[in-house]
């Protein structure tokens, strides 16, 4: 996808793994994919939906999927706003058995950006 890029940073804190994922979509077709280097094991605890300073569009959608092309989050990133910082409980999501993840986001519109914070334990 021309014009779009994801910067992946992890940080840990005790037991939970904190992944970020800087995204930028892409400039005609509004989506952006990218996969993890580093390969993970646990459930996911919480996701972070942060819109960017140019917010995507309403409705946004973002699967996370595991090496099996399975949407870790089952269906809970699907409708993000388009303005507020929006978090997913541990209840909504499943986890992932040592598997490189990847952040995929459609819908956004041209040239957006925004961040997802996964955390896992």
């Amino acid at each position: 996808m021309a014009g779009s890029s994801t910067t992946f940073t992890e940080t840990t804190h005790g037991t939970v793994k904190k992944i970020k994922c800087a995204w930028v979509s892409d400039s005609v077709s509004g989506a952006v994919s990218g996969t993890t280097t580093n390969a993970y094991s646990g459930r996911f605890i919480g996701l972070i939906t942060d819109p960017g300073a140019t917010a995507p569009s309403p409705d946004y959608d973002i699967t996370i999927t595991d090496g099996d092309s399975v949407d870790l989050l089952l269906g809970a990133g699907i409708d993000r706003h388009t303005s507020t910082t929006e978090f997913v409980a541990e209840a909504s999501m499943a986890g992932v058995a040592h598997s490189k993840l990847t952040f995929n986001v459609t819908n956004a519109g041209n040239s957006k950006v925004g961040d997802i914070y996964l955390l896992i334990r």
